[in-house]
């Protein structure tokens, strides 16, 4: 009986569907969460978050069993304008003090042809959580870097409304309109290891 048990074991361990996650870490030097928004009604200003965390549990296989979460630094907001950056810290936006992590963590993927695909998940910022839809691409083949890490990596792309997640700040403006857009563009650049000693050889 426990022969068989052993054997049963062996059988299932070399299936797809019993198939074991690895889990790679988001390389935060070499990922980027971007942003932009319309200024004045007539430009539109770009950011970036500098400090991207998180895993992403994945097979090598089956992305549709893959499961994402990441987190950004808040504070870490970067518009190449020091006071601009400062407002958006506050109260008024992204109140970092109160609340100094976006998040965001998957709930299903679903696959949309040859290297797309499209993510929902739970968008947490300033302490809302909303539900959003990422068209991604990737992921890429498989490289080993020179320190024999295993790399791998992908895009997606959301569009929010910034007021669903409490960031209602504004200003209208003389003509017409107002400071600051509604409607944000996000986009996510994301390199993961997974490191040397548990690639596949």
């Amino acid at each position: 009986m426990t022969a068989f048990i052993r054997s049963a074991f062996f059988v299932l361990a070399l299936s797809p569907a019993f198939a074991f996650a690895q889990t790679w870490t988001i390389d935060s030097s070499h990922s980027a969460a971007t942003f932009k928004v319309r200024h004045l009604m007539v430009s539109d200003v770009r950011g970036e978050f500098q400090k991207i965390t998180g895993t992403v549990a994945y097979d090598g296989k089956d992305l549709s069993k893959a499961v994402i979460d990441i987190s950004i630094d808040a504070k870490s907001i970067n518009t190449r304008e020091p006071k601009r950056d400062e407002h958006l810290r506050s109260a008024d936006f992204f109140d970092v003090e109160k609340h100094p992590v976006l998040t965001f963590k998957s709930k299903k993927i679903t696959p949309k042809g040859k290297g797309k695909f499209e993510i929902k998940g739970d968008l947490t910022i300033r302490g809302t959580t909303k539900e959003v839809t990422l068209a991604a691409t990737g992921p890429t083949p498989e490289v080993k870097d020179p320190w024999g890490n295993i790399k791998i990596g992908a895009s997606a792309a959301t569009k929010i409304n910034r007021k669903d997640f409490g960031l209602t700040w504004n200003k209208a403006l003389e003509a017409g309109g107002v400071l600051v857009g509604d409607e944000v563009e996000i986009n996510l650049d994301i390199e993961l290891t997974k490191p040397a000693a548990a690639s596949t050889k």
